[in-house]
Formats: structure tokens, C-alpha cells, sequence
């Protein structure tokens, strides 16, 4: 498989007054032909300007863009254009000319480019059809959704057969609910279509269900790179890690700890679940091996490439003995915490009455798929 897009120690400077920033600082990248690849980063962290720099509205202060086995650095605004011509965008806001239905938003980019009517309207009809949408053919965009602005947007990038497709921020203006299904869409342009697909975003559930790769900006440079799933598993930088946890919400905070701890006698306990580590049937038979009861107190397990990750957290109950034996052979498998010893007594405030009413409504287990 060869790259599609090659950076070799490109660095993207601005200028503002006597100030000069550095948006991009010496970044090396490759991204495979037929990959979907994820750029992830907090505001400020460069991966707009990365994208510029990938589709030639940007030139490097330094370093070498190859796109396709070409290289575009150094080129002249001519001699870009048809390098552009194969790379497709989707925008955050969708960017749709309002005065324009829906085929004709389509169309824009093949009249742009001079195809006939005839091959036009053919090509239009068969996008259409692709995103779902032909029945909207003749409708402007004030009167759809914002899902389906957005798969007009993708219909109109992929107007010329691009091999490239740049999503810059492409659902960060949806619902949940439709962000899933453009991201479906994604997927099929990716499978269908062949086409490989660079992804940036600041949101890390999106790299996860739909990326292959992945890389994390901070301060304009690539801080952590690789597959989705090595990456969340474990997971190098400080920032990785913040975002990672935006994304599984699979640990307890300290309050709902303190909640568990009140509501619950045994120890609390949370195991770290990965692929061949941490599953259903790996702590069932730790739990018998050693003699300790575990009921799930909460928890979040996503599947990532097939793989499951997060972790569930366990009210142990069993002699201390056995509870730390078990402990000790978890830890040679997986990460393990444990809040705090049993509780006493004089650990909490909530007298029996009230913890043995008390529901685990703060003490979800949450399971996405």
C-alpha cells in the first residue's frame, strides 16, 4: 500500500505584526492509500492549518507536501489546480450556496470544471442517490436538516471522483444521532468508493468509530501516532489521556466514588477492560478461582475496531485475603484501581435504612456499541 499524503518536516509559520506563530512545527506524517485517518486535537493545536497544508491552500514555511506520489510544494497557483481537483472537502458549516437546489449544489464543482450537461446531470443523479437523497434533488438547502445538508456536502466533494477527501470538523454541528449516520456514510465512501479519507476533529468518539489512525496535535505538533485502538488502550501523553476520557466516561468521578462507597460495604474496585484482558469470562472465573462475589457498580465498554476497551467497576465482597489474591493476579493483566478500603461504620453518614433504600441510579453502567 503506498501514501496518498506524505509530510516531511513541514512547519507553517504566520506573521501577525512583530508576532510570529507557529502553527505547524516540524510534522512528519504519512497517510495510506485507502485509509481513513484521524487528526485529533484541542483548539489551537494546528490541525486546520495541517488540512490547508494537505490541500495546497496553505504553502509550508518549510518541509515537503507529497500528495499521490507528487510533490505540490513549491508549485505555482496553475500548476495546483488539478492536484486540487482530485481532493475532495467537507466543510463544518456545510458551506451550500443557498441560492442553488440541491442538484445544483451538486453540479457546481462538475460545471466548474466543464462537463457537459448531459454527463453532469447523470453524475448528480447517481450522488444523489448515493447519500440518499434524490428525492430532495430539487429542494434548497434552507429546507433541509442539518444531516442532510451535510450529505449533500459530501455528494457535492465527491462530484469529481476525488481519491482524497478532507472532513475538516464535518459533524461537530450535528446531534449525536446524525453525527452517527454521516459517519456511516464515511465508512461506505471509504469501502465503496475506495476513497481515502483524512478526518479532523476535536472530538475523540469520532476518530473512534470511524478511524483507522490516528494522530494527536498539541501546539502545532504530532505528539502520539497510531492505530485507533493502540492508542486509546495505552494511550502516552497527557493529552491523549484527556481525550480518551472525554470519549469512554467509563470511570467513576470522585463524587460518584463516594456514592458507590456509601451505598455499597464491599470494596470498590474498577478493572480495566482491553482486548483479551479484563473480559466477561476472564473475571468470572478470576472471581470463582479466588472465592469473591463481584456485582457491577458501573462501568462503559465501546468497541473499537472490533476490540472492546473501557472498564468496569466492582463492589468485591469476599475476605480480604482472597479480595487482595485476586487483586495481585488482575494486576499482571490489567490496570486495577481500588477506591479506598471496605467501608466501616464510621465511613459514612447514611444510616442502614437509608442504604438499604438507596438505587444505584448515579452508578450507571453504560454500554455503547
Amino acid at each position: 500500500m503506498s501514501a496518498m499524503v506524505c509530510l516531511q518536516h513541514v512547519t507553517k509559520e504566520f506573521t501577525a505584526g512583530k508576532q510570529t506563530v507557529r502553527a505547524v512545527d516540524d510534522v512528519s506524517l504519512e497517510i495510506e492509500r485507502g485509509e481513513i485517518f484521524g487528526v485529533i486535537g484541542y483548539s489551537g493545536a494546528g490541525k486546520s492549518t495541517l488540512v490547508r497544508l494537505i490541500n495546497a491552500l496553505e504553502s509550508p514555511t518549510s518541509g515537503t507536501v507529497v500528495i499521490d506520489g507528487e510533490t505540490i510544494t513549491g508549485r505555482t497557483e496553475r500548476q495546483l489546480r488539478p492536484v486540487r481537483a482530485r481532493i475532495g472537502f467537507i466543510f463544518q458549516q456545510f458551506n451550500l450556496l443557498g441560492s442553488r437546489t440541491v442538484a445544483g449544489n451538486v453540479a457546481y464543482p462538475l460545471r466548474v470544471a466543464r462537463w457537459p450537461k448531459e454527463r453532469r446531470e447523470a453524475r448528480v443523479a447517481e450522488l444523489l442517490e448515493f447519500v440518499g437523497l434524490s428525492d430532495k434533488a430539487r429542494q434548497y438547502p434552507d429546507q433541509l436538516s442539518g444531516g442532510q445538508k451535510q450529505r449533500v456536502g459530501i455528494a457535492r466533494a465527491l462530484a469529481t471522483s476525488p481519491g482524497l477527501l478532507l472532513a475538516d470538523e464535518a459533524t461537530s454541528a450535528l446531534d449525536p444521532e446524525t453525527t452517527r449516520d454521516v459517519l456511516d456514510l464515511l465508512r461506505r465512501v471509504n469501502t465503496e468508493l475506495g476513497v481515502t479519507i483524512v478526518v479532523i476533529s476535536h472530538e475523540m468518539s469520532v476518530v473512534s468509530y470511524l478511524c483507522d489512525r490516528v494522530a494527536v496535535m498539541e501546539a502545532g505538533k504530532v505528539v502520539e501516532e497510531g492505530d485507533v485502538y493502540t492508542i486509546f488502550s495505552s494511550p502516552q501523553q497527557p493529552v491523549t489521556r484527556r481525550f480518551i476520557a472525554t470519549a469512554l466516561h467509563d470511570r467513576p468521578g470522585p463524587d460518584v466514588v463516594q456514592r458507590l462507597r456509601e451505598r455499597h460495604r464491599g470494596r470498590i474496585v474498577t478493572f480495566g477492560v482491553r482486548d483479551g484482558h479484563g473480559s466477561g469470562t476472564f473475571l468470572s472465573e478470576q472471581f470463582r478461582a479466588h472465592r469473591v462475589d463481584g456485582s457491577i457498580v458501573y462501568g462503559g465498554i465501546t468497541d473499537i475496531g472490533a476490540k472492546p476497551l473501557g472498564s468496569l467497576t466492582f463492589e468485591l465482597v469476599g475476605t480480604e485475603v482472597d479480595v487482595d489474591a485476586l487483586l495481585v493476579t488482575m494486576r499482571e493483566h490489567t490496570d486495577v484501581v481500588e477506591y479506598g478500603g471496605p467501608l466501616t461504620p464510621t465511613d459514612t453518614t447514611v444510616d442502614e435504612a437509608t442504604a438499604d433504600a438507596a438505587t444505584d441510579d448515579d452508578a450507571r453502567v453504560e454500554v455503547a456499541r
